[in-house]
């Protein structure tokens, strides 16, 4: 049976490094952004979407908790992490230094990683966004102009670009959480051994009153549940409502979690779960 497995594209991106390593031989096709890729699995044109989340130093891809919540609900099968290298990428024919590039381009969570790097070395050059690191590299590599991209190595050669400079990112330990949406968990086959379970609810709350986050994080506490990340993102219904995404380290059961979700429903909230799934720790 053939599966086929949708990233954040273009080829040269995190992501498509992710998917690589995670994934065997199957058909893998690059989409040019976020929504691209989540819609593309919602309608049935891939089996697989495979998007960012959550980067060490940046912290949430909110496009993609955003989208999952008011747009397209997608179970979450499970969860890939692998370290990030950023790198200085330029044209191959590119004989200047640093001080005469004049625009650097990548995704913006990647400019936020290297910020002090760009700041101390670059300061003069301009600033270019763009839907992905690999959509950057390959920019600069139609490009024969004193511009740079941040990349990783896999961009650098797909594209066929020189590595200016290795790890400008402003801190070691850079890592990036991705998520693998599907419709059938039977589809889903990783090829290594999973190192943690995860639980991710999505909880609104009736209304704003005091002590209602407590409450909430009470219901996981005296149950002995731990959490690795609670966040509020705003309802979108006006200023002042907010959903929370709550990650539990454990698989869904038939005891903690009903009785979590029947004490939160007794408080008037509404419990949600976005998926229980295996979390994999790769190496590049």
């Amino acid at each position: 049976m053939s599966i086929s497995i949708g990233y954040l594209g273009p080829k040269g991106t995190f992501t498509k490094l992710a998917v690589d390593i995670a994934f065997n031989g199957e058909y893998k096709e690059g989409f040019a952004t976020i929504p691209e890729c989540i819609d593309a699995v919602e309608e049935d044109t891939i089996d697989i979407g495979v998007v960012p989340l959550e980067n060490a130093i940046e912290g949430t891809v909110q496009l993609t908790v955003d989208y999952l919540v008011h747009q397209v609900r997608l179970p979450i099968m499970a969860e890939i992490v692998v370290p990030i290298e950023q790198h200085l990428l330029v044209h191959p024919e590119f004989s200047g230094s640093v001080d005469d590039i004049t625009e650097i381009h990548s995704h913006s969570h990647a400019i936020a990683q290297c910020h002090q790097y760009i700041h101390q070395q670059i300061p003069n050059g301009k600033i270019e966004y763009t839907s992905s690191t690999g959509k950057a590299a390959e920019i600069v590599s139609e490009q024969f102009k004193p511009i740079a991209a941040i990349g990783n190595k896999l961009a650098a050669k797909e594209y066929g670009l020189r590595i200016f400079q290795e790890n400008i990112h402003d801190y070691p330990n850079n890592h990036t959480r991705f998520i693998v949406l599907s419709k059938q968990k039977e589809l889903v086959h990783i090829k290594h051994e999973a190192t943690a379970e995860k639980t991710s609810l999505l909880i609104t709350l009736p209304s704003d009153f005091a002590g209602a986050l407590h409450q909430v994080l009470a219901a996981f506490a005296w149950r002995k549940m731990n959490l690795s990340k609670i966040e509020s993102r705003p309802m979108k219904t006006g200023l002042g409502n907010y959903f929370f995404i709550v990650d539990v380290n454990q698989q869904y059961d038939d005891v903690l979690f009903p009785g979590v979700k029947a004490e939160l429903e007794a408080l008037g909230c509404k419990v949600t779960i976005l998926g229980t799934y295996p979390v994999y720790q790769l190496n590049v």
